[in-house]
């Protein structure tokens, strides 16, 4: 017992090195971490390690989407859902076509099934590698949200064909209607146990008197909980979790107070973050179990179709892309679309973001070693090579040059997008303006009584003042820099107020609690700061 708790500190230390490591250099920790893993993996005496698909699917898969969907926004999704829809469904449909074809051509006595199978093992791009890489590349808010609603939703996409797949290897059976309408049953189930969940943890956060220590709790629960009984009930847990949490993600500053936000929005990150950074550096140290697992085939001939298969499924992305671009820019003439003339380069930057992870590897690692009647499942430990290889190329390939690629390319502004400090600047001169008419209206009498009412109040005035004209750019930018200006003095008073704040912890006549409530002000305080910085 102690042996594995030094075991999976140093894993969870190893890993947060490694991280460090990664945002030195400036690159996507996902990438370092499968790299880092597999020169390791090489070393002897490294025991081989395998993942159980089982804790993927129900331990760590559940907060990752749940975590993601609440970051992100119901009213892009709405926005983007044609282009969501068509890339989430559309394009794992239409990858898991063209590697099962191709896979049949490469690989002698491949069945349709297996290459069904295949193709939906790696046709979706994961969302973990997604949301890690996509923090740290400037990229056009839509194409950003686009990206996200797609990783959120292709995994039931891929992992509903991949259920059919595998029954129709095992059953020698496939009859396509049957399929697509449980297909249907599967999604708008997953949808409605995610909303019947979802909206039952709201009437608890609404009518009982909860705190935000058990707001948090409930929440890390959810995900766990919608993902288990929709599974049970033979839905989609991956549907359900994402409904669940878009709906939450709706609704949470009608329901949670401020601290139960502020505990929820660094406790539920935190964790979703230690499970990626594991999930990748396990992945990368998987390499010589797979590698000794192949047995019917050379490794030379294994690793030739394996790269084949790869730049099939970055081919298939970057044609149906642009074919997708097209398409959009014919239908606007009959139909509203979000952006009626996409052009070629923000299809091209998104067809380049297909980074595969977890859900893939988890995905082969659940095949069944043997099929009904005793034998062994064909191809097995070749479909779980092929998928590694895509997994490193992907992840390692695109995502490296991901960056150059940005900077070569130059992406389009989407028409109509407004940038996040204009946005902000228009809600604050909302609010400082609503601020100032409840001042002036309720408490001018209790100015004159009182000092800081009175400063408050004068204050609130001179921000009016400030924020008027913010329709000119030069004005905008005048205001910004003022603001930034004022941020930087602030934060400097801030830091010495922190050194003073120090001496009083050396001092008995002070307790400490009292000390920890005066420094957590002034983190929300800087924290305040940092988001206008």
């Amino acid at each position: 017992m102690e042996t594995d708790l030094i075991i999976y500190v140093s894993l969870v230390l190893m890993v947060a090195f490694l991280v460090l490591i990664a945002r030195k250099l400036s690159i996507a920790y996902p990438i370092l971490l499968v790299v880092a893993g597999l020169a390791l993996s090489f070393i002897p005496g490294i025991p081989n390690v395998r993942i159980d698909p089982d804790i993927v699917f129900l331990i760590i898969l559940p907060p990752i989407l749940f975590d993601a969907a609440q970051q992100y926004s119901w009213r892009a999704l709405w926005k983007w859902r044609r282009m969501v829809s068509v890339m989430a469904f559309g394009y794992v449909l239409l990858t898991s076509t063209f590697v099962a074809i191709v896979s049949c051509w490469l690989i002698p006595g491949f069945t349709m099934a297996q290459g069904f199978l295949l193709g939906a093992i790696i046709s979706p791009p994961d969302a973990a590698a997604a949301t890690a890489i996509l923090k740290k590349l400037k990229l056009p808010k839509g194409l950003v949200s686009i990206l996200e609603g797609e990783s959120l939703l292709n995994d039931a996409a891929s992992l509903t064909i991949f259920r059919f797949a595998l029954a129709a290897v095992v059953s020698n059976q496939f009859v396509w209607y049957e399929a697509l309408g449980t297909f249907a049953v599967i999604t708008v189930s997953g949808i409605a146990i995610g909303a019947a969940i979802g909206m039952l943890y709201y009437a608890l956060y609404k009518w009982l008197p909860t705190t935000s220590d058990l707001d948090v709790t409930l929440l890390l629960v959810l995900p766990y909980l919608n993902y288990i009984v929709a599974e049970e009930l033979g839905s989609s847990g991956v549907i359900a979790v994402v409904t669940a949490g878009l709906l939450l993600s709706s609704q949470t500053h009608f329901v949670l107070p401020h601290s139960s936000r502020l505990k929820s929005n660094a406790i539920l990150p935190s964790i979703t973050f230690i499970l990626n950074a594991i999930v990748f550096f396990l992945i990368g140290i998987q390499f010589p179990g797979i590698m000794k697992g192949l047995k019917d085939i050379p490794l030379s001939e294994a690793l030739k179709i394996a790269l084949i298969i790869a730049a099939l499924i970055m081919l298939v992305r970057l044609v149906a892309g642009h074919i997708s671009g097209i398409f959009t820019s014919f239908i606007s003439k009959y139909i509203k679309v979000a952006v009626p003339h996409p052009g070629w380069r923000n299809p091209m930057i998104i067809s380049w973001i297909g980074m595969r992870g977890v859900v893939s590897l988890a995905s082969a690692l659940s095949i069944p070693l043997v099929i009904p009647g005793g034998g062994e499942f064909p191809f097995r430990s070749l479909i779980l090579f092929i998928t590694y290889i895509v997994i490193i190329v992907t992840l390692v390939g695109q995502g490296l040059t991901l960056p150059w690629v940005i900077k070569t390319i130059k992406p389009e502004k989407i028409p109509g997008e407004v940038e996040d400090h204009d946005q902000l600047m228009a809600i604050e001169k909302y609010l400082f303006n609503a601020a100032h008419d409840k001042f002036s209206s309720s408490y001018a009498k209790d100015a004159l009584e009182n000092r800081m009412i009175q400063h408050k109040l004068e204050l609130m005035a001179f921000k009016v003042g400030v924020y008027e004209g913010l329709d000119d750019d030069y004005q905008k930018e005048k205001v910004r820099a003022m603001v930034r200006h004022f941020n930087k003095v602030m934060m400097e008073v801030l830091e010495h107020e922190r050194r003073h704040l120090i001496h009083f912890c050396r001092r008995d006549e002070f307790d400490d609690d009292v000390i920890r409530i005066m420094e957590r002000r002034l983190d929300l305080k800087e924290e305040t700061l940092e988001d206008h910085l």
